[in-house]
């Protein structure tokens, strides 16, 4: 039995698959595994594919960029589930595995909720085929095993966690949107890391996501392979491609709000607007290797910029700079994760902040009465910064591009940095995280080096400027934004 057979038969998940829009979904698959084709299925495969060839066996690696609500992840679930329960016995790769060697399908996704989204799918494809729930011989929570002694595995997106696994089939679900502070390039690491893993099996790696920006393994293999007959098999479709029962009023009103957004949300196209600001390469030349804290030297001039949070949710992060010449220079960054309590967090920061000599701090507005009372009660004073997260950021760029500022070296300092993106739209120009990523650690730090930097005798005499009455009249004009 294959899969589509497999998505027809209403013993084993047929019942979740029934009706013709899922034809769309069926032409994918079946080229995806070499399946004989109808004439429409082949129409269908060459508009998504770019007009390519259907495969002659089946792919070693397949990556489908479709729209929201597309069914992703039901698609997913399902091939997962074929594959540990069918597939890999008909097709002999539970014969080559070694006596005692465990046979995985691992489904990775973005987060924990994603995961259990995943997971969840996959326990009602099981549970509600007789068939395919007299198979599962185990439970365990994030994994279960089958009595064919093969196991599916749903979990983040985490390189460490597919080694030593011998794997008959690696999903990753949603990877344009992967993001680890731990690791600069999650969705690559973790490609890398599955390679050796399917070796064994020759499993499927199967991608599945919406687009997002113009980087990443996904796009570098839609700017490969798309459209290509050989190699890595590439689908790209608009929702309405792959789920035409989907109310097209929604996607209008989407593309009349933001054309940009609309075309990657429900098109299917990855992003033109957004687009990576810090290089890896400008942020090596600026980043000290092996420096992980300065100590406080007197006679140094110090600036602190704090990140605060209520402790539930983000952490809450400090970050300390002094210049040198020409260059700021980062002497420390803290953080404190969630959960934890706020007031605790203030009082320790303002212990470090003694040691730096420093009686003040600046910071953004969050929670600005609280927070400014909460210092106050452990001696530090509190200023609201005149600049906003996306105007630090701004600021912060050429210092990095032109050598100007000195990084700590610190790996999550250095993640969160590499992920901001610059988003262009029709009214304005915003520097931030992407989806699923932060950057509370990376705005301490900026906050403080821009502090720094922009501490110069030239912003010193223009703030002098201001208060003579004619200051505003000046041309060309002068900046308003200083410390």
């Amino acid at each position: 039995m294959n899969l589509l057979q497999a998505l027809t038969d209403d013993a084993i998940m047929g019942q979740h698959f029934k009706g013709e829009s899922w034809e769309p979904w069926r032409a994918v698959l079946a080229a995806a595994f070499a399946l004989p084709m109808t004439d429409e299925q082949r129409q269908v495969f060459s508009k998504l594919s770019g007009g390519r060839e259907a495969p002659r066996e089946r792919t070693r690696e397949a990556f489908i960029i479709a729209g929201r609500r597309s069914a992703k992840s039901h698609i997913a679930a399902a091939t997962a589930v074929y594959t540990a329960c069918i597939g890999c016995e008909l097709d002999g790769t539970l014969s080559r595995l070694s006596r005692g060697e465990i046979g995985t399908v691992s489904l990775l996704a973005v987060d924990r909720r994603q995961a259990a989204v995943a997971l969840s799918y996959v326990r009602g494809l099981l549970e509600s085929s007789p068939l395919l729930s007299a198979m599962v011989a185990k439970d365990a929570g994030d994994s279960i095993a089958l009595t064919n002694g093969t196991v599916i595995e749903v979990s983040t997106a985490d390189y460490r966690r597919v080694r030593g696994r011998t794997l008959l089939a690696a999903i990753m679900d949603e990877v344009c949107f992967w993001r680890d502070e731990s690791s600069q390039n999650p969705d690559q690491e973790v490609y890398r890391a599955l390679q050796p893993a399917l070796a064994t099996t020759g499993g499927l790696l199967l991608a599945v996501s919406s687009p997002y920006s113009r980087k990443g393994l996904a796009w570098s293999r839609h700017k490969k392979y798309f459209g290509k007959s050989d190699g890595v098999l590439v689908i790209q479709a608009a929702t309405a491609d792959l789920n035409p029962t989907i109310d097209p009023a929604i996607i209008e009103a989407a593309m009349q709000d933001d054309p940009d957004a609309a075309m990657a949300e429900w098109g299917g196209q990855f992003r033109r607007d957004i687009e990576q600001i810090f290089t890896h390469e400008a942020v090596d030349g600026v980043t000290v290797p092996g420096r992980r804290e300065l100590p406080p030297v007197d006679g140094v001039e110090y600036f602190g910029f704090v990140d605060p949070s209520g402790g539930a949710h983000d952490a809450m992060t400090l970050g300390i700079s002094h210049r040198q010449g020409d260059v700021a220079v980062l002497d420390l960054v803290s953080e404190i994760r969630p959960p934890f309590n706020p007031s605790e967090a203030v009082k320790e920061f303002s212990d470090i902040l003694r040691r730096y000599r420093l009686s003040s701090v600046s910071g953004d507005a969050y929670a600005a009465g609280w927070t400014v009372e909460a210092f106050r009660k452990a001696g530090i004073r509190y200023e609201k910064s005149p600049m906003t997260r996306s105007e630090i950021y701004s600021a912060f760029l050429p210092m990095v591009n032109s050598g100007q500022c000195e990084l700590l070296d610190d790996d999550r300092l250095r993640s969160q940095l590499i992920g901001l993106e610059r988003k262009t739209s029709r009214t304005r120009i915003v520097i931030d995280h992407g989806p699923n990523g932060a950057d509370d650690l990376i705005n301490s730090a900026a906050g403080a080096l821009t502090r720094a930097s922009l501490r110069t005798a030239p912003l010193l005499i223009f703030e002098a400027l201001f208060d003579e009455p004619d200051a505003a009249a000046l041309d060309p004009p002068v900046m308003r934004i200083g410390w």
